[in-house]
C-alpha cells in the first residue's frame, strides 16, 4: 500500500499541477496523503512540520541568494532595455534569412548570461513576432525557437552557466559550474545545431505547403524600435557574469583558506567544495547587478521599483522549488520508496545511466527541471556518489549529467514555463507543442546520451 500510494501520489501532483493548481498548496497535501496510505496517520502533522517544512526551509538556505539575484537581475536587463538590445543586435547581424537562427542565438546568449527564461521570452517574443511575419515564418514555430534558446544548452550543458540547474549538483557533488567542460559544450552544440536544423526544416516543409505567418486574431501589432541601449553596453553585464563566475571558481575562491568552515557556526564543513560553486555564482550576479545600475544609472524612471519587483519574482520560483524538494524529502522517508529507490538503482549500466533515469522521470513528474533533479539528488546523490568513486568516476562527470538530464522531461504539457510561453506567444499546445517536444526533450536526450557515451568511455573532460 505504501508504493500505490506513492504512485498515486505522484501521478495526482502530475495531473493537478497540469490543471493549474499551484505546487504550494499541493505538494505537502499530496505528500500526507503518500504518509495516510503509509498507514501512519498518526505521523501526518510531525511529517509536515519536521520532515517536510525543514527539507523546505533547507532548500531555501542553499539556494535562495541564486534565484533572488538572478531575479534582480534579469528584472534589471529588461528594464534597462538590454535585453531587447542584444535580441535586436543579434537579428540585424544574422538577418530574417537566418529568423529562426537569430532567435535561438538572441534567447541562448541571453539565459546564458543569468537571465531569466521568463524575461527573455518577454524580450524577445515581440522581436521575434515581427521578424517571423515580415520572414513568412509560421507563427507556430515561434515558441519552438525561443524553447530551444532558453529551456536547453544554456540552460543545463554549457560550462559555467549560472542557471539554477546547474548550481545544484554542486553542494552534492563538491563541484562547480564549470565540471566537464568540453563534454557540456559537446551537448550543448548539439542540442543547438540539431534543433536549430530541425526547426528550419520544419520551417521550409510549411512554407512548400502554403503556410505563412497566419492570422492571429487575438495578437495585438507589435512594436518593436530601436534599442536606447547599445548592443555592447548592453552585453557587459552578461559577460561579466561569465567571467567573473569563472575566475571566482577556478581561480580565487580555491586559493582562500577556508578552514573557519569547519567551526560549529558555519556548519562544520571539512571544506568548501560544497559551496565554492554557489559562492562564484552569487559573486558574479552581484557585481553584473551592480554593474548594470551604474551603467544606466541616468535611465533608470524607477530603479527602486525595478530592484522590488525582481524582488518579489523571485519568490514563487525558490517557493515552488522547495516545495517540491519537500514532497520529494517526504516522498523518500516513506517504507515505500525504497521499492522505487532499489528500483532506479539497479538499472542496468553505470551510475550514469542510473542516475540519468532518476533524474529524468522526477523532472517529468513535477514538471520542472530543478524540482526534479533536487529530489533525485537529496534522496539518491550520497549513493550515486559512492558508486561512481567506487566506478572510478568523476563526480564532474555526476554533475554534467544530472544537470543535463533534468532538462529533458522536465518540459512535458504541464511544464509551468511551457505554459507561460503559450501564453506570452498567444499560442495553444495544439499549435506549437510539437515544435517544443522536439527541442526540449528529444533532442536534450539524444545529447544526454552521447555524452554519457563518451563520459563512459572516456571519463570526464
Amino acid at each position: 500500500m505504501g508504493t500505490l500510494g506513492i504512485l498515486i501520489s505522484l501521478a495526482l501532483l502530475m495531473y493537478l499541477a497540469y490543471r493549474g493548481i499551484n505546487v504550494l498548496i499541493l505538494a505537502p497535501l499530496l505528500a500526507l496523503l503518500a504518509v495516510l496510505f503509509a498507514g501512519d496517520a498518526a505521523l501526518m502533522l510531525p511529517t509536515y512540520t519536521q520532515v517536510f517544512m525543514k527539507s523546505l526551509g533547507g532548500y531555501l538556505i542553499q539556494f535562495f541568494p541564486l534565484f533572488l539575484l538572478g531575479a534582480i537581475f534579469g528584472k534589471l536587463m529588461d528594464d534597462s532595455g538590454s535585453a531587447r538590445a542584444i535580441a535586436h543586435g543579434i537579428v540585424a547581424k544574422l538577418g530574417r534569412e537566418r529568423a529562426i537562427l537569430a532567435i535561438v542565438l538572441a534567447c541562448g546568449l541571453l539565459t546564458y548570461g543569468g537571465v531569466s527564461l521568463f524575461v527573455v521570452a518577454f524580450a524577445v517574443y515581440p522581436i521575434g513576432t515581427a521578424l517571423f511575419r515580415e520572414a513568412g515564418i509560421p507563427k507556430r514555430l515561434l515558441p519552438g525557437a525561443i524553447a530551444l534558446g532558453a529551456f536547453t544548452f544554456t540552460m543545463t550543458a554549457l560550462p559555467g552557466t549560472p542557471a539554477i540547474q546547474n548550481a545544484i549538483p554542486s553542494p552534492f557533488f563538491g563541484t562547480d559550474a564549470f565540471a566537464a567542460p568540453i563534454l557540456g559544450l559537446i551537448g550543448g552544440l548539439m542540442m543547438l545545431g540539431l534543433g536549430s536544423w530541425w526547426l528550419s526544416a520544419q520551417a521550409r516543409k510549411l512554407m512548400a505547403a502554403g503556410e505563412g505567418y497566419g492570422e492571429h486574431k487575438n495578437e495585438a501589432t507589435e512594436q518593436v524600435g530601436v534599442p536606447t541601449t547599445g548592443f555592447w553596453l548592453a552585453l557587459l553585464p552578461i559577460l561579466l557574469v561569465i567571467v567573473l563566475n569563472f575566475l571566482m571558481a577556478k581561480q580565487v575562491l580555491p586559493n582562500v583558506d577556508t578552514s573557519f568552515l569547519a567551526k560549529p557556526e558555519f556548519g562544520g564543513l571539512q571544506d568548501a567544495k560544497s559551496v565554492i560553486g554557489i559562492w562564484s555564482i552569487i559573486v558574479a550576479l552581484s557585481a553584473a547587478v551592480l554593474l548594470l545600475i551604474g551603467l544606466h544609472w541616468k535611465r533608470w524612471t524607477d530603479l527602486k521599483q525595478s530592484l522590488n519587483d525582481g524582488t518579489f519574482g523571485s519568490m514563487l520560483p525558490i517557493l515552488n522549488t522547495a516545495s517540491e524538494v519537500g514532497y520529494g524529502t517526504v516522498i523518500a522517508s516513506l517504507a515505500g520508496f525504497v521499492v522505487i529507490r532499489d528500483l532506479v538503482l539497479s538499472v542496468p549500466g553505470n551510475p550514469l545511466v542510473s542516475e540519468a533515469v532518476a533524474v529524468n522521470i522526477l523532472a517529468g513528474i513535477t514538471g520542472s527541471a530543478s524540482g526534479g533533479m533536487s529530489i533525485a539528488l537529496k534522496t539518491l546523490g550520497a549513493q550515486y556518489l559512492e558508486m561512481a568513486n567506487a566506478a572510478g568516476i568523476s563526480p564532474e562527470l555526476l554533475h554534467r549529467v544530472a544537470a543535463m538530464a533534468s532538462g529533458c522531461m522536465d518540459t512535458l504539457p504541464h511544464n509551468g514555463a511551457v505554459i507561460s510561453l503559450l501564453a506570452i506567444c498567444k499560442l495553444t499546445h495544439r499549435d506549437s507543442y510539437k515544435f517544443i517536444f522536439m527541442n526540449t526533450v528529444i533532442f536534450p536526450l539524444m545529447a544526454l546520451t552521447v555524452v554519457i557515451t563518451l563520459g563512459s568511455l572516456f571519463g570526464s573532460f
